[in-house]
């Protein structure tokens, strides 16, 4: 019988599955089509996207990983906290461009969480998130979920705008 898992181990092995599945999620995507909001006030496919790196490059900084995606300025908020809206007329950076900083922040981020402890896990999430009085590992946890939901948003798009099915392999 295997040992059950830790919680950390549970998100990273989400953690992983997703870092695979981002790539696949923007395989053959035109420029164009990326920016479409397909005749909706919905986020595009590069606002999506571009969040997603955005995310794991704040995630990075709550772990002690100095680690910066070159597109911050599309989704940095003003304040420093969370994340700017989609920009009306904004033109945002090439699907390539997003890919670039995955692969940089990615890999990083996933080191930096492979090596907390307990005690850094279960400390304060920074962000303060509302509701109760969360640890990092929520706040974490909680990440972990939202690139679920935004990863089946871009595979959405993908059969919308008449893609082909985003590969799970």
């Amino acid at each position: 019988m295997n040992p059950p898992k830790t919680p950390l181990a549970l998100v990273l092995f989400l953690y992983d599955y997703h870092s695979k599945l981002f790539p696949n999620a923007l395989d053959g995507i035109a420029e164009k089509d990326a920016q479409s909001r397909l005749g909706t006030s919905a986020n595009h496919m590069a606002w999506i996207a571009g969040s997603l790196v955005y995310q794991r490059q704040m995630l990075a900084a709550a772990a002690g990983v100095s680690v910066k995606q070159t597109l911050e300025p599309f989704f940095k908020a003003e304040d420093g906290q969370g994340f700017k809206g989609i920009g009306e007329d904004a033109h945002y950076p090439a699907l390539s461009e997003y890919l670039r900083d995955w692969d940089s922040v990615s890999p990083a981020l996933r080191d930096g969480l492979a090596k907390m402890d307990e005690v850094q896990l279960h400390s304060p999430d920074q962000w303060v998130m509302p509701g109760e009085d969360y640890t990092l590992l929520d706040a974490l946890t909680f990440c972990v979920d939202r690139e679920s939901y935004c990863l089946g948003q871009l595979g959405l798009y993908r059969r919308l705008l008449g893609y082909e099915a985003m590969k799970w392999d």
